[in-house]
């Protein structure tokens, strides 16, 4: 059987955290930010942990 092939768009968007978590970056955080709140902004700067119910299916993108 082939190995398996990591989604390319995947690693490069989540981490695996030391405990098994998966991180990403907050999204709406790229364009069009002068209409945005200042605190929305300093909201959105930073990574959060990705939701359990999607950890699994980001896992099996990154072959882990």
């Amino acid at each position: 059987m082939p190995k398996m092939k990591t989604h390319s768009s995947a690693k490069k968007r989540f981490k695996i955290t030391g405990s098994g978590k998966v991180k990403r970056f907050q999204a709406n955080k790229a364009h069009r930010l002068r209409n945005r709140d200042k605190n929305t902004k300093l909201r959105l700067t930073g990574s959060t942990l990705v939701s359990n119910a999607d950890e699994a299916r980001v896992k099996r993108m990154l072959c882990k």
